[in-house]
């Protein structure tokens, strides 16, 4: 049990807890103004002990650059991608304000003013993602025992706004084939099957089964900077794609170990072009030209204009999830609910109709 003592100190009579850790060991807490804080104190490292809670004062000391390598170390599990981004999010907004800041004086109210102050102008996704590095942080302290709580959580941060998606119309589809040269059967390809970049560039021969008309998605590039690196899809989850038949007969036939999308007489993967000036954003400028309703597009928003045609076709929502490598239906419906606006007109119509029958029912 804690024992409390007393002693003096220039500015008066303060009071001195000593109790032993969990692990036995003897130490103590000084400072205490009434001897009611210090019970007050003691009662509560008891409590703590019995519950396994116990957080040592000192503990609250490490820094969160000290811990950020371990936080860091284990984001190593994830894809490049994510890693990456986490890494650069640390180093450009969460080192220069807290790598110094001790864990256990970090505030709920200090972590709100950051965000409110050093954020300004900065989008949803900047901010979101920069005090989730923190958070996260804050969370293994909190794991390693070394402070009782996280108080960033809870912090009111921007919330994105969901934008609407870019989709071409079958006519602009094959304008922008066209005007892709040498990679119109690419940009083809993307637009009906919906795969991701990365993972169509991944695709080899043995992928391809060409009397399913499918394509097993098994595996993905990621760029990083200026180079690939060769991970699983998204998802982490392998899945079956269907290729329409003209499609699949524009492909390039390939040896079961090679690129099926690749340079030309080079065995690597299309680097994705520059959204500036390169081959892409040079055909989508030809189209937009012709064309004054031909919107600016990314080659990731071929992957919504393959949804949109597959909406238009009639494919149901379970069809398209696994196509697009979603985790679930309703996921799709949430990311591409402006495809389905259509259907709210039909819900419309259907109970008109309810209504309808209740006055004839009543009337006859």
């Amino acid at each position: 049990m804690a024992t409390i003592g007393k002693y003096e100190t220039a500015s008066g009579t303060r009071f001195r807890v000593r109790y032993r850790t969990p692990e036995g060991k003897q130490t103590d807490r000084r400072g205490f103004k009434t001897k009611k804080q210090a019970n007050d104190f003691a009662a509560t490292v008891e409590v703590s002990k019995l519950r396994g809670e116990y957080v040592a004062p000192s503990a609250g000391r490490k820094t969160v650059g000290q811990l950020a390598v371990t936080w860091l170390d284990q984001k190593k599990a994830l894809k490049p991608s994510s890693e990456r981004s986490l890494e650069s999010s640390w180093r450009i907004h969460v080192k220069p304000k807290w790598e110094n800041e001790p864990v256990g004086k970090i505030t709920h109210a200090r972590v709100q003013a950051w965000i409110n102050a050093d954020f300004k102008g900065k989008s949803p996704t900047v901010v979101i993602r920069a005090y989730g590095v923190l958070a996260g942080i804050l969370d293994l302290a909190v794991r390693e025992r070394l402070v009782v709580a996280n108080l960033a959580r809870g912090v009111v941060v921007p919330r994105k706004v969901k934008g609407m998606h870019d989709y071409l119309t079958v006519e602009q589809l094959k304008a922008l084939v066209d005007e892709s040269g040498q990679h119109g059967d690419f940009v083809l390809f993307l637009g009906t099957t919906g795969l991701r970049w990365g993972e169509a560039v991944g695709l080899l021969g043995k992928h391809i089964d060409r009397k399913r008309k499918r394509a097993t998605i098994e595996r993905a590039y990621a760029q990083m900077g200026s180079r690939y690196e060769l991970g699983t899809p998204k998802s982490h989850e392998m899945r079956s794609v269907p290729i329409p038949e003209r499609v699949l007969k524009r492909m390039p036939l390939v040896m079961p170990g090679a690129h099926v999308w690749a340079l030309k007489g080079v065995d690597a993967p299309i680097p994705r072009p520059s959204p500036e000036s390169g081959w892409f954003a040079q055909a989508v400028a030809r189209c937009m030209k012709a064309d004054s309703t031909f919107p600016r597009v990314s080659p990731h928003d071929l992957r919504h204009t393959a949804v949109s045609l597959a909406v238009s076709a009639g494919a149901n929502v379970k069809a398209i999830q696994r196509m697009v490598g979603h985790a679930s239906a309703a996921m799709t419906l949430d990311v591409y609910a402006d495809l389905f606006d259509d259907d709210l007109d039909a819900v419309g119509d259907a109970l008109n109709a309810v209504v309808g029958r209740m006055w004839a029912d009543a009337a006859s």
